[in-house]
């Protein structure tokens, strides 16, 4: 893992100021602490950050391709680099290194951007091509690695790894972008394109830029998935080419010339990636686990199965659920709004990781390729429910119900149907945004301050999620559910939290369950093969049997929740006592500052669930304070 930051001069050949570039890397160093480098040439600046992982000696970057023609800075990992380099060999190269950076530098220098669908692995990159003055931003499939980029108003772009260099250069003014933090508020995150400033963008996955001198930055999209389901495919061969293509896909991505784990949470994707492993390698496999000292969170005990099973060299470690203590630091980690209040065990457990090793496998991606999410079962029974009443009845019929029906936050599950009947008057996409959002949509109007109201003029901040399921190509409910979330929730949130996590440790993480290849095959499996009724990652659970125990596979799926509506409660150390006194917040102007102190005493008295609101608050107001 690496950082990757330039500046590219796009009206001629002006020098690049080198201390602007040099503030830049330095920003990135946490990504890339073993060394940096750079290239200048006339109109051209390339920094680098290495945290080496392959080929130790030889991989130093900014790497020269042999022609003398290209430039590369890349963050990442090429999986097949071994079967490039000996392509390349066969064409007459000659490769002087084993690093996965020669075999991307020498194929970008002979195909362009066409070499990206030789590509597997994650990666974003920056390829300076000297003979015809063109650069190349390019990002991997599903988003693995991030990639910013700006053009500043006297005509430089800038491009970098994370937000935060490309504010380091001290050459991009930071002014918030409105509509960007009303998807923040729905969301939980700013998804891309779009990041929380101005002028500032996210390189979008499966996307790159080819420009020259004197054009525009354009995101063209070299990769897609389609949900095509083969319906001629047994479930008895799908499980066992399943079996294949994840021992492949864990096969690959275990190449390193330093120490690498796993992470073990004792759920069922990070359990059977710990059992591959354990499987194909000749030495214990490093696994590390956090626990918390509320049961209810706590589930060591199921990871330990699976470390005593497979005989890893386990590590283990209890923190406790405060939030107070790690606001700011996630705040300024992640360099945007993010309430997604999983991050704090997973900067935990990266942070517990890299005492161990410098590379770890986790099971992330196996709830979006595989139908994991509680949500899934729901929405198809929202979706059932729809497609035995004409929209013309079920619309106000429900919606009616939903306007009348009271909210009972304190009720039983069960009795807490007001969202479920709003979203049965909606359509589809709007009824799934309802069930991503952080924030749900008329709470987040009632938030709003109304010079705020008057400056988004009715934008949506769903909107995003009703192309996606437009550009889904399916009339099944749940593969098109699948497709948005590879699209946002899975690179705008997942991800994201995964990678700015591990890399504030300089560690990087490896999801094998996002092998592009095992991606597209999934998509191809019926719907059933992964939801059988309420039960999700069937076909996973079904490959695993033979690896795992069946309290391993068919417990109640857990994850990384915590007890934000209880912190938000507590009489000492609430994080709310420090929001209610911040001016931050209520100085951006953007909240209505009476109704979100409302919101705080309601939720303090019990009368009304708002942590997810009020811990949204509560980041945006950490984010104000320690980046913004």
């Amino acid at each position: 893992m690496c950082g990757v930051a330039g500046i590219m001069d796009l009206r001629g050949e002006r020098d690049i100021d080198r201390d602007s570039l040099k503030r830049m890397t330095d920003a990135l160093t946490h990504r890339g602490p073993d060394g940096e480098g750079f290239y200048h040439a006339p109109g051209i600046g390339l920094g680098h950050r290495r945290l080496a992982i392959i080929d130790i000696a030889g991989g130093v970057q900014p790497f020269h391709a042999a022609s003398g023609q290209g430039v590369l800075s890349f963050n990442g990992e090429i999986y097949n680099y071994a079967d490039l380099a000996r392509h390349l060999a066969g064409e007459g190269a000659v490769l002087k290194t084993r690093s996965d950076t020669e075999a991307l530098a020498e194929l970008l220098d002979r195909k362009g951007s066409d070499a990206l669908d030789h590509l597997n692995g994650m990666f974003a990159f920056a390829y300076w091509r000297q003979s015809d003055s063109r650069l190349i931003l390019a990002r991997d499939r599903l988003g693995e690695r991030p990639l910013y980029y700006a053009a500043s108003e006297d005509g430089f772009l800038l491009f970098a790894s994370e937000l935060g260099a490309l504010l380091a250069s001290g050459m991009l003014e930071k002014r918030i972008r409105q509509d960007a933090l009303a998807d923040y508020f729905l969301h939980g995150y700013v998804p891309d394109p779009k990041s929380i400033y101005e002028g500032i963008h996210k390189l979008a996955p499966g996307h790159f830029i080819s420009l020259r001198r004197g054009e525009e930055p354009v995101q063209n999209q070299w990769w897609d998935v389609r949900f095509q389901p083969d319906d001629s495919l047994s479930l008895h061969d799908a499980i066992e080419s399943l079996s294949e293509l994840l021992d492949q896909a864990v096969k690959a991505q275990m190449m390193s010339d330093v120490p690498l784990g796993a992470f073990l949470s004792g759920g069922v994707d990070s359990s059977a990636i710990v059992a591959s492993m354990a499987m194909q390698s000749s030495e214990a496999v490093r696994s590390c686990s956090i626990g918390f000292e509320e049961a209810s969170h706590d589930e060591r005990a199921f990871a330990r199965l699976v470390a005593e099973r497979y005989h890893t060299q386990h590590t283990e470690h209890v923190v406790p659920l405060a939030a107070h203590d790690l606001i700011d630091t996630i705040a300024a980690t992640y360099g945007e709004p993010f309430a997604d209040t999983s991050a704090l065990p997973t900067y935990l457990v990266c942070q517990l990781a890299r005492q161990q090793v410098t590379v770890a496998l986790s099971g992330d991606g196996g709830d979006e390729v595989f139908a994991g999410y509680r949500r899934y079962p729901f929405f198809l029974a929202e979706e059932n429910l729809k497609g035995v009443m004409p929209s013309a009845f079920r619309k106000p019929f429900f919606g009616t119900f939903a306007a009348l029906y009271p909210k009972l936050d304190w009720a039983p599950q069960a009795f807490r149907l007001k969202t479920t009947l709003t979203a049965l008057a909606e359509s589809r996409a709007a009824g799934y945004t309802r069930a991503l959002s952080a924030v749900l949509p008329e709470r987040f109007s009632a938030m709003l301050d109304r010079d705020a109201v008057k400056q988004l003029d009715g934008y949506d901040p769903g909107t995003q999620i009703a192309e996606h399921f437009n550009t889904a190509d399916t009339d099944d409910p749940i593969l098109a559910a699948q497709y948005c979330d590879l699209k946002t929730w899975l690179p705008g949130r997942m991800l994201v939290k995964v990678d700015r996590a591990a890399m504030a440790h300089s560690l990087e993480v490896r999801p094998p369950m996002l092998d592009h290849r095992l991606v597209e095959w999934a998509a191809r499996l019926p719907r059933q093969f992964k939801l059988d009724g309420t039960e999700g990652k069937h076909i996973l659970k079904k490959a695993s049997e033979p690896r795992l125990p069946e309290k391993i596979l068919y417990r109640r799926k857990q994850g990384f929740g915590l007890p934000v509506a209880e912190w938000l409660r507590a009489d000492a150390n609430n994080p709310l006592d420090r929001l209610d006194a911040s001016k931050a917040w209520a100085e951006q102007g953007f909240l209505d500052s009476g109704e979100v102190r409302r919101m705080i005493s309601a939720h303090k008295k019990g009368r009304s669930d708002y942590s997810q609101e009020l811990w949204s608050v509560l980041m945006f107001d950490a984010f104000l304070r320690t980046g913004a």
